[in-house]
């Protein structure tokens, strides 16, 4: 099967930082992957470069086995490709439909569109109903302010915005982490239902037991390149820390093998 979206060989530098160094990456449809690594290890600026909000220096990224290329988060966008950042790009004060179609707004057809530029409220406001109740999004009214929302609500909203326009890949940057119990859990059946509609997901985490949880596929990411993919269904919390911290790689077979080992193998020991 073709990845939705892939990049082979991304490098990124600022000076004599790498930020990142030969980067690999694919994705499936139907997949949630969840992108895992240490701090400084450069999972957000691959990400970063998958959405378009930074231009590799070399490498390519393809959609549906394409090369495209992203000169900003806009032409990610008109790629298929929604992201949904730490901080949602909401606006408190204005509706949940508005929030929704924020820069994307429908005109009234005819001459109230056309030339007095009137948004159709009523349109955006059914459609952003519907995308809510097929995602299982439960709020008091469409027409509330979304800064009258919980911190779940609030999230559930930014990735409807993004499951409604997104056709290629939903990335979700660290969606639960100021949430509470409940509401992360909420946020996890909205990201399975995501996938079932057989739209792929890009889960960047630190949060393990959402990892293992929700994941298909983890994505280990360490001193800013793909170190391995490994599956929740075959490996352990542990094996994947390991291979985070570089206490276990990869081997060319996908076994995992201690560091020492492994050193001891290329030396010819």
């Amino acid at each position: 099967m073709v990845p939705t979206l892939s990049a082979r060989g991304l490098v990124k530098r600022y000076g004599r930082v790498t930020a990142i160094d030969g980067a690999d990456f694919e994705v499936r449809p139907g997949e949630v992957l969840a992108v895992v690594g240490d701090n400084g290890a450069g999972k957000s600026s691959l990400i970063k470069a998958l959405s378009g909000a930074l231009i590799p220096d070399a490498g390519e990224i393809r959609v549906d086995g394409e090369v495209v290329h992203f000169r900003g988060p806009l032409d990610a966008r008109r790629y298929g490709i929604e992201t949904v950042y730490q901080d949602l790009a909401l606006a408190p004060a204005q509706d949940i439909a508005s929030n929704m179609f924020l820069a994307r707004e429908k005109r009234h057809p005819g001459l109230l569109g056309k030339l007095f530029r009137k948004v159709d409220q009523g349109w955006m406001r059914a459609e952003a109903q519907r995308v809510l109740d097929e995602l299982g999004i439960a709020v008091k009214s469409i027409a509330q302010p979304v800064e009258t929302l919980s911190g779940g609500q609030r999230q559930g909203v930014a990735v409807a915005r993004a499951a409604a326009f997104g056709t290629k890949a939903v990335i979700m940057d660290e969606p639960t982490a100021a949430l509470g119990v409940a509401e992360s859990g909420r946020v996890l059946a909205l990201i399975d239902r995501i996938r079932q509609r057989g739209l792929p997901v890009v889960l960047i985490s630190h949060n393990m037991p959402h990892v293992f949880e929700i994941a298909d596929w983890i994505h280990v990411h360490r001193l800013g390149r793909r170190v391995g993919v490994v599956t929740p269904r075959e490996h352990s919390m542990s094996q994947v820390v390991g291979l985070i911290t570089g206490a276990l790689v990869l081997s060319e077979d996908g076994e995992l093998e201690e560091v020492s080992s492994a050193v001891r193998t290329g030396l010819g020991e």
